[in-house]
């Protein structure tokens, strides 16, 4: 009986074949994408140019994820998962309500491609973290008494994601330009000045709001933020039995 070979046959084919890259999770993709798409936007999100910053091939990326817009739909899930939700008997109820609206909101600005992609059909199947904030806000308004409580969350979710939307595409478009938000605002000043010149209401209001603006415009954006929000909510107060 011949006896056992101790070295390993010296050929490639015979060789185990080692990991060229590590193993790649859902997770790590996940993450991936969402870095990309905070710097980057939605357009510049590709399964190829994510494959090439995990060093993977899009077919490794296909075990997991099959689509972009399932990617999408994962990378939206995971930053819903930054907004929390305040346990109804934490404060008064328009107390829990602003403050998750202010963490929609912040959570929005720091995932500006957020808002462009909340509606779109491919987001049918609600994950657990968008599964969650909604159960939770239920909660809020079914404590406070609203008899319909998803029409009371649908109308403040509207209002937040439309002022969000619209202020995270404002901050792209001055991230553009390189310039500080104040510098942006203060070289469209001349313009807009001329456009309201010969109407005295409106000049004097924007004088004031410009100086404001270029002063601290962060402070100007989350007071007119904090003003329709609470207009939202004055009006749903007026909803709940008396």
């Amino acid at each position: 009986m011949a006896a056992k070979a101790t070295n390993p046959i010296p050929s490639v084919w015979a060789r185990r074949r080692e990991p060229e890259q590590p193993v790649l999770s859902r997770d790590t993709i996940v993450r991936e994408a969402i870095a990309m798409l905070d710097a980057d936007g939605v357009e510049a999100l590709s399964m190829r140019k994510l494959g090439a910053r995990l060093n993977a091939g899009a077919t490794s990326l296909y075990r997991h994820v099959a689509t972009k817009d399932e990617l999408i739909e994962l990378a939206v899930d995971e930053v819903f998962g930054e907004i929390p939700v305040p346990d109804p008997g934490a404060a008064d109820w328009r107390s829990n309500v602003a403050m998750t609206c202010e963490s929609f909101r912040a959570t929005t600005l720091r995932h500006r491609w957020l808002g462009s992609v909340i509606g779109q059909a491919g987001l049918v199947y609600l994950g657990p973290n968008l599964v969650t904030v909604s159960e939770r806000m239920a909660a809020l308004f079914s404590a406070a008494g609203f008899p319909e409580p998803s029409r009371a969350i649908d109308t403040v979710l509207s209002y937040v994601l439309g002022m969000s939307t619209t202020e995270a595409a404002f901050l792209t478009t001055v991230a553009r330009s390189g310039e500080t938000e104040a510098e942006f605002i203060a070289r469209l000043m001349p313009s807009a000045a001329e456009a309201v010149a010969g109407h005295d209401f409106l000049a004097d209001a924007f004088a004031e709001a410009a100086a404001d603006a270029v002063a601290n415009p962060a402070a100007l954006r989350d007071q007119k933020f904090n003003y329709g929000l609470e207009v939202i909510l004055d009006g749903l107060a007026l909803r709940l039995p008396r």
